[in-house]
């Protein structure tokens, strides 16, 4: 069955601070919901916490990091699912009933698997 990624993007804010406990119960609602399905998933802290990397002249370069998001935008990456769902159409509908999608957006992407190498 094929994978899906659901990349949700919402107001760049803590999830684990209490003043959003509510709206977590929603999110683990849609977990309980959608059990069969969701093969791995988390939160991410915000943006702040992010550090970028580039590597200058490609392969083999220089590592350069910094502190922050990549962009300033209205809505940032905030967390993901992984879903196994026999279709597109399928991951779709699921993705309207994660609550980032009634005030955010959630992009759903297929997985391209790789060979896994015993």
């Amino acid at each position: 069955m094929p994978s899906y990624v659901a990349l949700t993007y919402t107001s760049d804010i803590d999830w684990s601070d209490p003043q959003y406990a509510e709206e977590m119960k929603d999110y683990r609602e849609f977990g309980q919901a959608a059990a069969a399905v969701i093969r791995g998933g988390n939160a991410l802290y915000p943006t702040a916490t992010a550090t970028t990397v580039r590597v200058s002249g490609g392969k083999g370069g220089d590592v350069i990091t910094s502190d922050g998001p990549y962009a300033e935008t209205k809505e940032a990456l905030t967390g993901f699912y992984l879903l196994e769902c026999a279709d597109l159409e399928e991951a779709v509908a699921l993705a309207a009933r994660i609550p980032a999608a009634w005030n955010g957006a959630v992009e759903v992407r297929p997985v391209l698997e790789f060979e896994q190498k015993s």
